[in-house]
């Protein structure tokens, strides 16, 4: 629990102590222990996971002697095909998840791409398993599910080893389709932008991002100057004051990234505001501030760095911040749940697109997190945003940051036009 109402609320109730998660620290080893690779019927990718995790420095045991316990399980499930083959998911994972104290991944083909009904039915049905078992899963493990399509390669190693590590800490129950992707040119400096960076998730997300080499051009309102800057000094980063819904705002964007750094390799539209009231009390300017910033800003920044020459490098990947209440929706939260909806509107009309054009792009829908804002809580729904996971607890700026980081790196090129959420499987409506 972050706060002392939290803490007593929680003992007042009886509600269990939520785990201590495994988050990202330098120079730490990818899993806690060992890992199991367990290869189903028609699997195709066991031999290159398994390869992937040694050269990671990982021990992959063969078998499920023992009593050690394991750091992550990953199951290579993407060649079943009937009803009667799923019985291998249970006899062979039920072992193993016992004494699993990590992740578990479950690698599926993607349903759509199967001519045969039944092998689609039962790859759809892995998307329920993994959801339930990540329920069922204790002491901080999670539980997702990699949906690999044909010609995927990469990208397929990269969200195996995001998912295996500790930077994917509140991410569980999750499905993410993994596609071929456009090989990213290499740049001698990459380039980030962020909006609303002066705090929270997106001084968060500065600083996963320059750990992965970025400079990160840090954009924020001018009133938020002093903190913007110790945000951007911390990471020798540099500042840009800029209103988001000004008129001028793409323009002056584009510019900037255009002319000082050669192009953008990624964006991330963070910048965004809450104005929470009941929808018969909402007034024109509480429901269209939050439009205007959380929404209508992504749509005409985006539209404008694509219009101007230079302002993109090739292999560009935009990120966009939803929200697990634009996903579900949420009481007092019409203006800000319509908003952060429109923002995966925006994905997946984009998508194909900019794939066509070498580009990408992506949204993050994190649930609750510990931020200036849900501090302002009262305490009672404070503590039921947080008990409202699998997970039994809010999320941090940096469990949001560290996904926004790894879809904004190259390898990661094959993830485009998806919905990931942060959510430590958010109970509601998920």
């Amino acid at each position: 629990m972050g706060t002392g109402p939290g803490r007593f609320l929680a003992s007042r109730a009886g509600l269990p102590k939520p785990p201590r998660l495994r988050r990202y620290e330098a120079g730490q080893d990818l899993l806690t222990g060992p890992a199991r690779v367990l290869g189903l019927s028609g699997a195709s990718w066991t031999a290159e996971v398994t390869g992937w995790l040694r050269a990671a420095g990982v021990e992959v045991v063969l078998g499920n002697d023992g009593d050690e316990r394991l750091g992550a399980v990953v199951v290579d499930a993407t060649g079943l095909r009937r009803v009667a083959e799923l019985e291998e998911l249970r006899a062979g994972l039920a072992p193993e998840f016992r004494r699993t104290t990590g992740r578990v991944v479950v690698l599926s083909a993607v349903p759509a791409e199967l001519p045969d009904v039944e092998a689609r039915a039962v790859q759809q049905g892995l998307e329920g398993f993994v959801r339930s078992l990540a329920k069922e899963a204790r002491g901080g493990t999670t539980v997702n599910l990699l949906r690999v399509a044909d010609g995927a390669r990469t990208s397929v190693r990269s969200a195996v080893e995001f998912f295996c590590s500790a930077r994917s800490a509140f991410v569980d129950g999750q499905p993410l389709v993994v596609g071929a992707g456009v090989p990213v040119p290499p740049r001698d400096r990459r380039v980030a932008v962020v909006t609303g960076a002066a705090q929270g998730i997106g001084a968060a997300t500065v600083e996963v991002l320059a750990r992965s080499g970025h400079h990160v051009v840090c954009v924020d309102v001018a009133a938020s100057g002093d903190k913007l800057a110790a945000v951007a000094n911390r990471v020798q980063g540099s500042t840009l004051h800029l209103d988001v819904t000004a008129e001028d705002a793409p323009r002056t964007l584009a510019t900037h990234l255009a002319d000082r750094f050669d192009g953008a390799d990624v964006v991330v539209h963070n910048a965004g505001i809450t104005r929470d009231r009941s929808f018969v009390n909402l007034d024109e300017a509480a429901w269209g501030s939050v439009l205007a910033v959380n929404l209508a800003a992504p749509i005409r920044l985006t539209t404008g760095l694509l219009d101007h020459p230079g302002a993109l490098a090739p292999g560009a990947r935009f990120v966009c911040l939803s929200s697990m209440n634009g996903l579900a929706g949420a009481r007092g939260q019409t203006n800000y749940a319509t908003s952060k909806a429109g923002l995966v509107g925006l994905v997946q009309a984009l998508a194909g697109p900019l794939a066509q054009r070498g580009l990408a792009i992506n949204a993050v829908a994190p649930g609750f997190v510990e931020t200036p804002m849900t501090a302002a809580m009262p305490p009672v729904p404070r503590e039921l945003g947080r008990r409202i996971s699998s997970l039994q607890q809010g999320g941090l700026p940096v469990d949001v940051a560290e996904t926004i980081g790894w879809l904004a790196q190259p390898d990661a090129a094959g993830i485009d036009g998806q919905v990931l959420r942060v959510c430590g499987q958010n109970l509601l409506g998920a």
